[in-house]
C-alpha cells in the first residue's frame, strides 16, 4: 500500500466508519502517544518485524491527525511533508548548499535561536518524559554556556543537592522534600550529558533488568517453595545475586 492509498483509507475511515467520524485530535491523542511508544519499544528490543509494524501504526496516527487537520481547513499531510522537509534542508546547509559550512546539533540550535522570539527552552515539549525533558533542556541551555565545564562539577552538584535533601529529610517538611528530590534528579539528569548517556535511555534499560532479575527472584521463590513475604532480606538477597548472574 502506498502513501496516497493509505492518505485515502484515512479519508474513507473518517466518511464511513461511525467510530472514526467522532474523533477530533484530543481524543485521539492517547493512540498517538501509545504508538510512538510502542514503536521505541520495538526499536529497544532491536526486533525489526516489531519496528515495521510499530512504525506503521505511528505513520496511521499521523495521518489520520494531518486529515483532522485538513477537514478544519488548517493544513494536509503534503504540507506535513513539505514542512519538514524544508526545515530539514535549512537544518543542513553542509549537506544541500554549503558542504564547507559546519553541522552538528549545535549549529542547529543556533540558527534555530536566530529565529526564535522567546526562550530557548519554549521549544522543548512540555509533555515529554520528565527525565528526557530535563536532558533536552540542559542541552538547549548548555549551548549559550549555561552549564558546568565537566562532569565534576556535576558530581560536586549532586553532593550539595544530597545535602539539601537529608537537611529536608530531617526537618520533616513534605513540600521541601519533595522540593530537593526534584532538584537531586535534576542534577543526576545533567550528569547524562557530560558522559554522553541518555538517562532516559539508562534508566528505561535499569527497570528492564530490575523487573527481569525480579522475575527470577521470584521464580526461585517458587521453586524453594518459600513465600518471599516470609525468606527474609538475607534469602531474597542470595536469590538476587543469583538471579544479577542469569
Amino acid at each position: 500500500m502506498s502513501l496516497e492509498a493509505l492518505r485515502g483509507l484515512v479519508a474513507r475511515l473518517r466518511s464511513d466508519c461511525p467510530w472514526d467520524r467522532q474523533q477530533d485530535a484530543l481524543s485521539m491523542r492517547p493512540y498517538l502517544m501509545e504508538e510512538l511508544f510502542e514503536a521505541l519499544e520495538a526499536i529497544d528490543r532491536q526486533d525489526p518485524v516489531a519496528t515495521k509494524e510499530e512504525l506503521g501504526d505511528l505513520l496511521f496516527q499521523i495521518f489520520f491527525h494531518a486529515r483532522l487537520a485538513e477537514e478544519k481547513g488548517d493544513f494536509d499531510i503534503d504540507q506535513v511533508a513539505a514542512g519538514v522537509t524544508e526545515k530539514m534542508i535549512q537544518r543542513h546547509p553542509h549537506v544541500f548548499a554549503d558542504p564547507s559550512l559546519p553541522g552538528g546539533p549545535g549549529i542547529w540550535e543556533a540558527r534555530k535561536a536566530a529565529r526564535r522570539s522567546g526562550s530557548r527552552v519554549d521549544g522543548v515539549p512540555r509533555d515529554l518524559p520528565s527525565l528526557q525533558r530535563a536532558h533536552r533542556v540542559g542541552e538547549k541551555v548548555a549551548h549559550v554556556g549555561f552549564d558546568w565545564p565537566d562532569r565534576e562539577g556535576v558530581f560536586s552538584k549532586l553532593k550539595e543537592e544530597e545535602a539539601e535533601l537529608r537537611e529536608a529529610l530531617e526537618g520533616g517538611d513534605p513540600e521541601r522534600i519533595r522540593h530537593e528530590y526534584g532538584d537531586f534528579l535534576l542534577a543526576a539528569s545533567s550528569l547524562g550529558r557530560h558522559i554522553g548517556v541518555s538517562g532516559e535511555d539508562a534508566l528505561r534499560e535499569a527497570n528492564a533488568r530490575f523487573e527481569g532479575r525480579f522475575r527470577k527472584v521470584e521464580s526461585l521463590a517458587k521453586a524453594a517453595d518459600i513465600p518471599m513475604e516470609q525468606a527474609g532480606a538475607e534469602q531474597l538477597e542470595r536469590w538476587w545475586q543469583e538471579a544479577k548472574k542469569s
